[in-house]
């Protein structure tokens, strides 16, 4: 386990104890839950360590532990359902759950259109009624015992989105799971959480927004928990546009059963400090998943994703592309770590990170990793740094184009890749959208 540091964290401690007052209602399993990962926390403290921390090496934290973040206790959502509209994924009417500032408003929400026995639902909603499948997997997948973060998450767990689909059971419409913060509460810190259990055969597409409608600083630390049954298929989209100066933080913790599928795409456009961390469990055999992402950085914004695959038996198969565009001094990690169990044969794992640098200031930091405990494999690993193509800045510019679109034209090239794996025509047309617009707020590279 990582050496970490005890930065201060008082406030946590305190907030814990008054957050414990307004849900005293909670069943009793979510409250000894809450105290043992608390406990956890103030045990671990921040991952501040630059010593022995390798799990951290490339991201120093302590702007999080030494900022005067307060946990967010009882938030009272305000907005507006026009500016709520504009911040979707442009997919139109459908079922999706809306939380703004880290609340749940019902009154912006809908669960239309849903096969009968499925529950999207508000996780504080369920938690309060029959929550038998929750307790069964709310917490139990997660580590919150060795992760600082996690266990902050798991402290101070409320409320949510919560998705079970029954098995035999495809959700044709994607679910919009959309958070939204307004900037209402400077230096707050937003736990939210999401549990996703789809059974066997069951199919569902989620898309998950995190949004801000001004600038300012806060902490976004995100859990999300996603169990599939055998022959079930998941695909998740995960966006990604914070403000400039907040932190975000995201565990996302997979466990896939005998011949499941998950699929997911991950854009990342905002956040001065962006950590993610993918954790998937291939616990059943002819288990697959395709892990893709996209991160476009500036300035001095910094991303970090953590990807570890876990082929725990034989017959799975996996494919990771990840690639970034960096510019200004903005840094980007790259950790992708692939486990092969020992006995779990015929596993068939690709690896891929490509990074593209717009200015000399930027930097990118790759670190692939295999433990392979298993002779009959197909496992492989590369990654990528490197600038423009002055060949094609040259064919573009002969044809009358000036520097700045040819730049414009060759990033979007590069990072259509990512978008167009996305099979879902309306969102892939609504991120690329927002990707083009992205890349246009960049400098012009030096």
């Amino acid at each position: 386990m990582a050496t970490q540091s005890t930065a201060p964290h008082q406030q946590y401690i305190d907030a814990f104890q008054a957050f414990e007052t307004r849900v005293a209602d909670h069943p009793q399993w979510t409250r000894d839950l809450r105290q043992a990962a608390m406990d956890r926390f103030a045990q671990l403290g921040f991952p501040t360590a630059r010593r022995g921390n390798e799990e951290w090496k490339y991201t120093n934290v302590r702007p999080i532990a030494t900022a005067p973040l307060q946990p967010l206790i009882d938030p009272v959502p305000t907005y507006d359902i026009g500016e709520v509209e504009s911040f979707g994924t442009g997919h139109g009417s459908g079922p999706r759950l809306v939380f703004v500032d880290g609340a749940y408003v019902e009154a912006i929400s809908s669960t239309e259109g849903l096969p009968q026995g499925v529950l999207v639902a508000s996780l504080a909603q369920v938690l309060s009624s029959d929550g038998r499948v929750a307790q069964q997997h709310l917490g139990r997948h997660v580590e919150y015992e060795t992760h600082a973060f996690t266990a902050l998450n798991t402290a101070f767990l409320r409320d949510g989105a919560y998705l079970h689909v029954p098995d035999r059971v495809v959700v044709e419409q994607p679910v919009q799971l959309l958070f939204l913060t307004t900037g209402r509460y400077p230096d707050a810190v937003f736990q939210t959480r999401v549990l996703l259990v789809a059974g066997a055969q069951s199919e569902i597409k989620v898309v998950q927004s995190y949004s801000r409608q001004t600038e300012g600083r806060y902490l976004t630390n995100a859990v999300t928990e996603i169990v599939l049954g055998e022959g079930a298929t998941v695909q998740l989209y995960r966006v990604q546009r914070e403000s400039p100066q907040a932190f975000h933080i995201h565990t996302t913790q997979v466990e896939l059963g005998r011949d499941s599928t998950f699929s997911s795409v991950a854009f990342d456009m905002g956040g001065a400090i962006t950590r993610n961390n993918l954790n998937v469990q291939m616990a059943g055999q002819g288990a697959s998943c395709m892990l893709n992402g996209l991160y476009v950085a500036s300035g001095t914004q910094h991303v970090d994703n953590q990807v570890m695959v876990d082929h725990q038996v034989s017959h799975t198969t996996t494919r990771e592309l990840y690639k970034g565009i960096l510019d200004g001094e903005a840094r980007a990690v790259f950790h992708g770590g692939i486990t092969v169990r020992p006995g779990a044969q015929k596993v068939d794992a690709q690896q891929s990170d490509r990074n593209l640098l717009l200015s000399n200031r930027a930097e990118a930091d790759a670190k692939p990793a295999f433990w392979i405990y298993a002779d009959d494999v197909k496992c492989s690993h590369g990654a990528t740094c490197g600038k423009l193509n002055q060949a094609a800045m040259f064919y573009l510019r002969s044809r009358g184009l000036d520097e700045r679109e040819a730049r414009t034209i060759l990033t979007r090239a590069f990072a259509n890749e990512v978008v167009n794996s996305i099979p879902w025509e309306p969102l892939r047309d609504r991120l690329g959208e927002l990707v083009l617009a992205r890349l246009e707020q960049l400098g012009d590279g030096e």
